[in-house]
């Protein structure tokens, strides 16, 4: 090479081009070892020492050199290539022999075929010449047309096939065979071959064994796409995307960490046996998922749910009983019976570490503190709290999940719940159970019968988990208004526990206690310029409101301050903020709140004959005052009930009449041996708020006592009020709600309650100071109650006479 430098940099300075011999190199010397199979060699001759002659080809190539351009030593070093040398074809030679070998092998050669780029005689007159010829140029025609379904370049195609018409047979068949797939013996033949009908001839067999190839496979490649179906080229495609994206260095590899995420994640969990088999046959499908498909997210998802789940870990409870029951008492007035359950319940769990939560339903009125109340036991019990309100749920997939089949799946509430807490052990409450609803996507109060039964909810499965999952160890707390909504088999697995209205002196200590400095606090005034008196607090109790909770009371004090917000800004814009006045007194209720909306209607009501005050259930868990008006009108003795009444309740005024008639002489409104008391009258008996439903039985002896009281013109003493129950005898029988009917009383000011004997037992729930301000009677028959009603001496006084005709009904003669 460095000689045939120094001949080129000489033919730049003017003197005559190079020429050189292209030999190919045999593995082993030519007449040792035959050609087939020889392959040639790679690399550079230098690489491996000088070639010996025998090694040599006895048949090569004369080529021009173009160009030559020798690297520096860097560049040498780095790509291991010290020349690059540019060769043209010239023509064809065989070496005679061999003239020298150093320093560079020198041959005595003959040229075949074409020299300075003109063609050898051919002879014209050769017609199997001509013929090959033309098959020949015809052959590579098909060959081009093959090449184009290929899709390689138009202009490329374009130059071969003018190629193919203008260029001599010769070079026409050196030029198709150096395009086509040839074996290195095969090559070394066409290269041999310098009589050019020998080698056309050669040359068209090859390509038409080239074509035969490229059609197969071109066959065999499309019937293999039509077998492929629609995913497995989507698959094909994204491996060569992967491919493509690996190439360009773009390769993502997060769909790998996503999933060991996930698979940590999940052994961290702590799986029981059932789940951690599920969890493992999800891992083992979302590996063979792509993550485009939308089942990747599906199964991702729920991966993700299973891992999130609290299967092992727990909050733990303060044991600490005094200073529980101190927690409960600082945030709730009253309410003894669900401070003691809980302080029992955290005693039992102090000595016993595996006693299931309990189920407790808090049953009683608006207002009365039942949401507020659950939290306050997680933070005596140290749980985590989360609250579900179930008021018009209708689907019982809102509790137990969708199945994974539906479209946005997702589980119940109740794993929800749990998910949020992050501890298996919290209180959970059910808000409003008793308003759970029910259509054709099914009834959520039957699926809340497993997750509220203690012997069942521990293997609690939702549709969309498909796992068991324990709940065995949390608090349930139900909340409801009214027992008769609530199924009997969901019921009956709740531990229900009463809670009453309050009474004034609970409602004061409220007010002062919790609602007074939380309205103050967000209205945005300072505790210490503000103060409320007593008698203020109470006189917003009982003449503004009436009810069992303390609802409206804290909206009325929300009233009285932003009345004092008002005032104590237009003092600050004044500057004069030292002649504010934050005091609020009865007086200043009034100017404020206006008149008083509830007054003593029982003394104005009971002192007209015929009125009496009963007391009554209200459908909200409350107490509530009764009024049952009777008057009487000429009439044929029918008896007329109105006031939106049950059958129960109109059966209590067909018994009542009944037995006033049955002792009318005894009652002193008929004279012995006279006839029927109301055959000339019509007796018509009202119980006012037409628009509330009314029902039951405990207004029997009230009844009664109203039609006493019409017939004998005679008014009950001044704020009594009776319930009971009367049979047909005249026996009083026992009735509920005692101590919501009690407190209603002492709301409404009532200082005698009649109530049946059997009743009395119910009085030790009533609380002390109201025990102390009422004045209870107890009673086994109507003729007990009609004396404490009137009096005891009036049968001695009710002397029925001749001048007595006003007050009682004549017989018909």
């Amino acid at each position: 090479m460095e000689h045939l430098w120094k001949n080129q940099q000489q033919r730049k300075s003017g003197r005559h081009e190079s020429l050189v011999g292209c030999i190919p190199i045999l593995r082993t010397p030519q007449n040792t070892a035959p050609l087939a199979e020889s392959p040639p060699r790679s690399g550079s001759v230098s690489d491996e020492g000088p070639v010996d002659a025998q090694q040599l080809n006895s048949w090569g190539v004369s080529a021009r050199v173009l160009n030559l351009v020798r690297n520096n030593a860097a560049e040498a070093k780095a790509s291991g290539v010290k020349y690059i040398v540019t060769l043209e074809g010239v023509s064809r030679f065989k070496i005679d022999h061999f003239v020298k070998s150093t320093p560079f092998i020198e041959a005595v050669v003959t040229l075949h075929g074409e020299q300075e780029g003109l063609e050898l005689d051919i002879d014209k007159e050769d017609a199997e010449l001509q013929a090959a010829v033309i098959n020949l140029r015809a052959t590579g025609h098909e060959l081009a047309n093959v090449l184009s379904q290929l899709q390689l370049p138009t202009g490329v195609l374009g130059q071969l096939r003018r190629m193919l018409d203008n260029t001599p047979p010769g070079q026409v068949a050196d030029l198709l065979a150096s395009m086509i797939d040839l074996s290195f013996a095969e090559k070394l033949q066409i290269l041999e071959l310098a009589d050019v009908k020998a080698r056309v001839m050669r040359v068209t067999e090859l390509i038409n064994r080239q074509i035969q190839v490229l059609k197969i496979s071109q066959k065999l490649q499309t019937t293999v796409e039509n077998k492929l179906g629609k995913k497995q080229r989507e698959f094909l495609l994204r491996q060569q995307m992967e491919a493509i994206k690996k190439e360009l260095g773009e390769s993502d590899e997060s769909e790998q960490d996503e999933v060991g995420d996930l698979t940590k994640r999940i052994e961290e969990a702590k799986l029981p046996d059932d789940a951690a088999k599920a969890a493992a046959r999800e891992i083992r499908r979302l590996k063979k998922l792509p993550a485009s498909v939308p089942e990747y997210q599906v199964v991702r998802n729920y991966l993700e749910w299973l891992s999130e789940l609290p299967w092992s870990k727990h909050s733990d409870d303060v044991m600490d009983i005094a200073r529980a029951r101190e927690q409960l008492n600082e945030d709730h007035s009253g309410l003894d019976k669900v401070k003691t359950r809980i302080v029992e319940y955290l005693a039992v769990r102090k000595l016993n570490q595996d006693l299931k939560g309990p189920i407790l339903c808090f049953l009683g009125p608006p207002g009365v503190g039942k949401t507020s109340l659950g939290r306050s036991i997680a933070n005596a019990l140290g749980r985590k709290f989360h609250r579900i309100s179930l008021g018009g749920v209708r689907d019982e997939a809102e509790i137990r999940g969708h199945r994974r089949t539906y479209v946005g799946a997702m589980p119940g509430t109740i794993i929800q719940a749990m998910r949020k807490c992050g501890v298996n052990n919290p209180v959970i409450l059910l808000d409003e159970i008793d308003k759970l609803g029910r259509d054709v996507r099914g009834d959520p109060s039957s699926a809340l019968l497993e997750v509220l039964d203690p012997e069942q909810n521990s293997t609690f499965t939702d549709h969309y988990m498909n796992v068991p999952f324990d709940l065995s160890k949390v608090l349930f707390i139900a909340t409801a208004n009214e027992a008769d909504t609530i199924p009997g088999p969901l019921y009956d697995r709740m531990e229900v526990i009463q809670i009453p209205g309050y009474t004034f002196d609970e409602k004061l200590h409220i007010a002062k206690r919790h609602l007074l400095p939380k309205q103050i606090k967000s209205h945005g005034l300072d505790p210490a310029i503000v103060s409320f008196d007593d008698s203020a607090l109470n006189k917003i109790a009982t003449g503004y409101t009436r009810e069992a909770g303390v609802r409206n009371l804290e909206r009325e004090i929300g009233a009285l301050c932003r009345s004092l917000a008002v005032e104590y800004a237009d003092a600050k814009e004044k500057a004069q903020t030292d002649d504010f006045r934050g005091a609020v007194d009865v007086e200043r209720v009034r100017k404020v709140l206006g008149p008083e909306r509830f007054d003593d209607e029982v003394s104005e009501r009971t002192s007209i004959p015929g009125v009496i005050t009963g007391l009554a259930w209200t459908a909200s868990g409350s107490g509530g005052l009764l009024f049952i008006e009777a008057t009487q009108m000429p009439g044929n003795g029918v008896l007329h009930l109105t006031g939106k009444l049950g059958d129960v309740i109109k059966e209590s005024g067909r018994l009542a009449l009944t037995w006033v008639r049955s002792n009318a002489v005894k009652l002193g409104i008929s004279k012995e041996g006279t006839g029927n008391v109301l055959a000339a009258a019509d007796v018509h008996i009202h119980i006012p708020a037409g628009a509330t439903p009314k029902d039951g039985p405990s207004a029997g002896v009230t009844i009664v006592t109203a039609l006493v009281s019409l017939f004998t013109s005679r008014t009950a003493l001044p704020h009594t009020a009776m319930t009971g129950e009367i049979t047909l005898r005249g026996q009083v029988l026992p009735v509920g709600g005692i101590k919501e009917k009690v407190l209603a009383a002492h709301r409404g000011g009532i200082k005698r309650v009649i109530l049946p004997f059997r009743n009395q037992k119910d009085l030790v729930d009533v609380p002390a100071n109201v025990r102390q301000d009422i004045e209870f009677i107890t009673v086994k028959t109507v003729w007990e109650v009609l004396d404490a009603a009137f009096g005891a001496g009036w049968r001695e006084t009710r002397n029925v006479g001749e001048g007595d005709e006003a007050a009682v009904v004549e017989p018909s003669n």
